[in-house]
Parts: C-alpha cells; sequence; structure tokens
C-alpha cells in the first residue's frame, strides 16, 4: 500500500477555494466506482475497469489509506488524489520518492479543479514531510496532465516507453522549510 512515515491518517479536511479534500467515506463509492469505469478516464491509463467487477470488489468504504485523499465540490465527490511512494517503480529517479497521481471525473474537467487540488494537497504534503521530493509520471500524449505538472512545478527527468507509449517522468524538488 502507501508508506508516508509518521504521518497521522487522516488530517483534518483540507479547504481550498472550492474544495474540499478529505478522506473517503462510504457515500463515495459510487463515485469511485464511475471514475475507475470511465473510458475518458483512463484513455492513458490502459483502459477502465469492468463496472460489475468493481462492483464487486470495492470495499463500503473505498480507498482509506495514508495518502488517498477525496477532492470534493460541493458536498460531492469529483475526484481523487494520491500520495504514495513509489516502491517498485520502473525508473530509478522515482524509486522511494513520493508520486503525486489524481484521477477526475470527466464533468469535473477544465475548471481548474485539479491544479487547485493538486496544489493544495502538495501544500500539505510539504508541512508534514518537510524536504521530500515529489514525482508525478505521465504519457507525453496526455496534454492536460503535461500542463498541469508544469502548473505544480515538476520538471522533466526522463522520457521512457513503458505501456506501448512515451511516458513523462517529472520531479518537484523539496521546499525547504525557512530558517
Amino acid at each position: 500500500m502507501t508508506e508516508l512515515g509518521s504521518v497521522t491518517w487522516p488530517p483534518a479536511p483540507i479547504k481550498t477555494e472550492r474544495l474540499v479534500l478529505r478522506a473517503s467515506e462510504a457515500r463515495d463509492r459510487a463515485a469511485f466506482i464511475e471514475l475507475l469505469a470511465s473510458p475518458e478516464v483512463h484513455t492513458y491509463l490502459g483502459g477502465p475497469r469492468p463496472r460489475d467487477e468493481l462492483e464487486r470488489e470495492i470495499p463500503e468504504v473505498p480507498e482509506r489509506w495514508p495518502g488517498s485523499f477525496v477532492v470534493d465540490l460541493d458536498g460531492a465527490m469529483i475526484g481523487q488524489i494520491l500520495l504514495r511512494r513509489a516502491t517498485g517503480h520502473r525508473r530509478p529517479a522515482a524509486a522511494g520518492k513520493v508520486d503525486l497521481g489524481y484521477l477526475f471525473l470527466p464533468r469535473a474537467w477544465g475548471f481548474g479543479y485539479a491544479a487547485e487540488g493538486c496544489a493544495a494537497a502538495l501544500d500539505w504534503f510539504d508541512g508534514v514531510l518537510p524536504g521530500e521530493p515529489v514525482v508525478l509520471t505521465t504519457q507525453t500524449a496526455n496534454v492536460g496532465s503535461m500542463r498541469l505538472a508544469a502548473k505544480l512545478g515538476f520538471t522533466e527527468v526522463e522520457r521512457f516507453q513503458a505501456w506501448d507509449a512515451e511516458q513523462w517522468l517529472g520531479l518537484r524538488s523539496p521546499v525547504t522549510p525557512s530558517a
């Protein structure tokens, strides 16, 4: 699973101008199934999972582990942000670092929610684990994700082939606490 050291989980909900980042709850189960079964969401992630399989496998309270945030807009889940230790990563530059991932329902695309939510999650991360670098991997064909990575301060470390596509690995240098 995820290893974020001695981080207390779940943290208090993180509020932004429009969003709340919080731990998952039973009421989020249907949105998780929608997110994981969506062909649009999984265009660059190897394709969606079958809905009937998800209905059987997803627990009553899904994805409740350190580093998994539900992105809540007006009381409803619109996405998920993940911060997890990159164990067994294909790229040495990412091994052992914390990896940022995110999934948003298509109806939430184009409003800046991913940038707002990911920036808030990274700010939280910098507060609980100062000095830790974060990596992000995406397909170079995923233009929106590439733009978001740049906006969040990730810089290219390398490009590589995996899953029959060119992948991009970016690094966000650690924010060092001011003395």
